[in-house]
């Protein structure tokens, strides 16, 4: 399912930023890009994917800008600075002429400024926190695009149901076209034939051109179609096995076909079993 999430957390070291895509796939499959300092969460960052999402390729990219260093805490090395001030004191106790010290030059000095330590495990903490909250964001958009994309499924489920409850009318008037045909050719034909043979080769050819089975079991699986929809449960992959039913059904009806009310069925439902099949590769 398509869908994009972006979250960010200002945190004393820097922010946080998680941006999350997710396309179209037949199975889950997670790409993660992390900094390199943050590593260490990547097994807790994949199971949060893994429970949370059921089905598509899903990019997630971590990043931390660290906080500028004018927003950083001063902080002096007394040790380092006495250690400096001795060392001065014993240049300018050798070299009289050696002039006066700039305190900017004393700040440069290594050590002189205590540096400041990030601590990576509460940063990796608030990095799963804030993964939680991007992933919460993500479904809730999957949600939505899954509501609307039932809906037009549910739009060409009833349509299907309309073109099969047509045919499913007109077989009567179908079986007694055909019997009509056959004794126009009988007549034609100006030959004697044997009525109960005659009799018998029909009723076997309209017992292979029934399609009353093909429409029971279209009326079923379009049934079943409505009730995985409404199901509280990811619907994908079953709804995918379902269209294959259908245009497996919808196939049948066509090859069995003996009229062209039969055939333009036949291809009015394989156009909306092919509309919803492309829906259906979108839902989880």
């Amino acid at each position: 399912m398509t869908a994009f999430s972006r979250r960010h957390r200002d945190i004393p070291d820097g922010r946080l930023v998680w941006e999350i895509r997710s396309v179209n796939h037949r199975y889950l499959d997670v790409h993660l890009k992390l900094p390199e300092e943050l590593r260490s969460v990547e097994p807790p960052c994949r199971e949060r994917i893994n429970g949370s999402l059921g089905r598509g390729r899903v990019d997630a990219a971590l990043r931390f800008e660290p906080a500028p260093q004018a927003d950083q805490p001063t902080d002096l090395n007394p040790a380092a600075l006495e250690s400096l001030g001795k060392a001065l004191d014993t240049v300018a106790a050798l070299i009289p002429r050696a002039g006066t010290v700039d305190p900017c030059e004393v700040l440069r000095w290594p050590g002189v400024l205590a540096q400041s330590v990030t601590d990576f495990d509460s940063l990796g903490a608030s990095a799963v926190e804030l993964l939680v909250e991007a992933l919460d964001e993500l479904r809730e958009t999957r949600r939505r695009e899954g509501t609307r994309l039932a809906e037009l499924i549910r739009e060409r489920v009833a349509g299907a149901r309309d073109i099969v409850a047509d045919l499913r009318a007109q077989l009567p008037d179908i079986e007694q076209d055909m019997k009509t045909r056959w004794e126009r050719r009988l007549l034609e034909l100006g030959t004697e034939v044997d009525a109960a043979r005659i009799a018998q080769e029909q009723a076997l050819l309209l017992t292979r051109a029934d399609v009353s089975e093909e429409l029971d079991r279209l009326d079923t699986h379009l049934g079943e179609v409505e009730r995985v929809l409404d199901a509280r449960e990811p619907a994908g992959r079953r709804l995918d096995f379902l269209m294959q039913e259908l245009n497996r059904e919808a196939n049948t009806l066509g090859s069995k076909s003996v009229d062209l009310r039969n055939t333009g069925a036949s291809m009015d439902l394989k156009v909306l079993i092919d509309q919803m099949r492309e829906q259906v590769q979108n839902i989880e």
